[in-house]
This record gives structure tokens, C-alpha cells and sequence, in this order.
């Protein structure tokens, strides 16, 4: 599809992945809505999205509200009269390296609140809208190489994953069933250098655990600051992405790891179980995005 001129609307928007989606759209001349949680971070991304002479819309937005995401949708549509491109980006994560039997009731809510009721509320506010205009346009999902993988930790945000996957998956096929001119992307990226291991700082505190663990070595050698030493830019990512919607791609991958942990699984299925994976191995290339 054609970018320029268009409107894209990015959750997330305000940092990491989200802003350099937000930073690709605004280089191929597109209007740019950002939405995020976090309002400081967001007013300076709109500032340095508007320095490069596109028009912008800030709208603070919890993506695990409904009314939130109407609200966002209308703010949008009122805006700019069109939505080209949907990028429900927005995403969380818990520690690395607790077992499904270690967190706790809230790690589950929060997560599938902003990482699966998030794409869903975004659907749900945008795309009967979208269907109705007369041009084209394309959604792009975040998922993560997470979506792919099996093995031990990383529960809630594996199985957070894997549902954008399959949400994803459907949303194609249930638009090519009637000839929708609507387009969609899952996009799977690997480590990517954000602040997704600091994503607590945006969790409400009816959400928090009452007792926070302490952060075990294991914790704390996949922190935040190695993720940010060896991970891709946001910008290279999310250019990955553009380039795989003008390519006429669905799966998006940064690297091509996340294919070879699929076919793994395959391997698996036709074993009849699971290999045995250790922690030391699951744990860097599913600490993820």
C-alpha cells in the first residue's frame, strides 16, 4: 500500500519499538497518531516526531481499556478522517526467570490486559471504521519471537505472544473470506534494545504483587542493560517492519533465529513432547523485544 498521506496510529508509541514504528511512518510522509500510557515520555516523543514536518496527535491511552481505545479511535478518526495504518504495539513483560507456579495472579492480568485485551480493544475500536473507508489499509500486530518458542519461564508473556500470533493469523484469514482490502502483519521481532525489562514502571498499583520477589542472579543477568547492549535499534527494527507491509509479507522477523525455533517445535510435535530445555538456554533468545 501506499504510505504517504496516510494516517498511522502506533500504541506503544511513546518509546522503543513504538516510537521507531512512529519514526518509519513519519519518513515515508504519513501522519502519525502516538498513543501510550506514559504522558512525559509521550509529549517528547510527539515533539520529535512533529520536528520532521509530518502532523501528530498524542493521545495518552491504556491499551487495556476499551474506553480508552474508543476514545483513542475517536480522537483519530476526528482528526484525521482515515486510518491507513493500525500498529497495536503496545506491550509488557514480568521477570525473565520465574517459574508458572512463582508469579502471581496480577503478573497474569496485567500482561494479558496490555498485551492481548490491548490488540484486542484495538481491533475491536479501529477496524469496522477501517473497513467502511474507500482506500486501502494495512494492521500491523507485535508478537515477539516469544510467539514461537517453547520452554521453561517467560509464561505470561509466551502465552501473551503466541495469542497475538494466532489472532493475527485469524484476522488475515477471516479478512481475505470476504475480499477485505484491509491488509495484516504479525511482526516477531528478537532483542530488540527497549525498555520492555522496565515495563513495571508503568503497572498500576491494584496490579502490583504484594510481596515482590527478589530478583534471583539469574534476574539480574538478563536485566535491562545487557538487553539494551545487544539488542537492535527500535528504528532498524521497526524498518524491518515497514519494509516487510511494502513487501506484502504477513510473518516479520528480524532475525532469522526465530525461524529455526519453529522448526524446532515441529520436531517436537512430530516427537509426541517437548525436548528437555535448559533455563540457560531458553532464557537470552526469548528475553525478547
Amino acid at each position: 500500500m501506499e504510505f504517504r498521506n496516510r494516517t498511522a496510529v502506533v500504541t506503544g508509541a511513546a518509546s522503543g519499538i513504538g516510537f521507531g514504528l512512529a519514526e518509519a511512518a513519519a519518513e515515508r510522509g504519513m501522519s502519525v497518531v502516538l498513543a501510550d500510557v506514559e504522558a512525559e515520555a509521550l509529549a517528547r516523543a510527539e515533539s520529535a516526531i512533529a520536528a520532521r514536518g509530518v502532523r501528530t496527535l498524542a493521545v495518552v491511552t491504556d491499551v487495556s481499556s476499551a474506553a480508552s481505545v474508543d476514545a483513542l479511535a475517536d480522537r483519530a478518526f476526528s482528526a484525521f478522517g482515515e486510518v491507513g495504518l493500525l500498529c497495536n504495539n503496545a506491550g509488557v513483560s514480568v521477570g525473565v526467570t520465574q517459574r508458572i507456579w512463582e508469579l502471581d495472579r496480577r503478573d497474569w492480568e496485567w500482561l494479558m490486559g496490555v498485551n492481548v485485551w490491548g490488540l484486542i480493544h484495538g481491533l475491536q475500536a479501529f477496524l469496522p471504521r477501517m473497513m467502511k473507508q474507500a482506500s486501502p489499509a494495512h494492521i500491523l500486530n507485535t508478537a515477539s519471537a516469544a510467539a514461537l518458542i517453547a520452554g521453561p519461564v517467560l509464561g505470561p508473556y509466551k502465552a501473551s505472544k503466541h495469542a497475538v500470533l494466532s489472532i493475527s493469523e485469524t484476522l488475515f484469514h477471516d479478512l481475505q473470506s470476504v475480499d477485505s482490502p484491509i491488509g495484516v502483519s504479525v511482526f516477531c521481532p528478537d532483542v530488540v534494545a527497549t525498555r520492555l525489562r522496565q515495563a513495571d514502571r508503568n503497572r498500576p498499583a491494584h496490579l502490583r504483587p504484594a510481596q515482590a520477589a527478589p530478583a534471583s542472579a539469574a534476574e539480574a543477568a538478563f536485566s535491562s542493560e545487557q538487553q539494551q547492549a545487544r539488542g537492535l535499534a527500535p528504528r532498524a527494527a521497526a524498518e524491518v517492519a515497514f519494509q516487510g507491509i511494502e513487501s506484502g509479507r504477513f510473518y516479520l522477523f528480524t532475525d532469522p533465529w526465530a525461524l529455526g525455533a519453529a522448526r524446532e517445535r515441529l520436531e517436537d510435535f512430530e516427537a509426541g513432547r517437548p525436548r528437555p530445555t535448559a533455563l540457560r538456554d531458553a532464557s537470552p533468545p526469548a528475553n525478547v523485544r
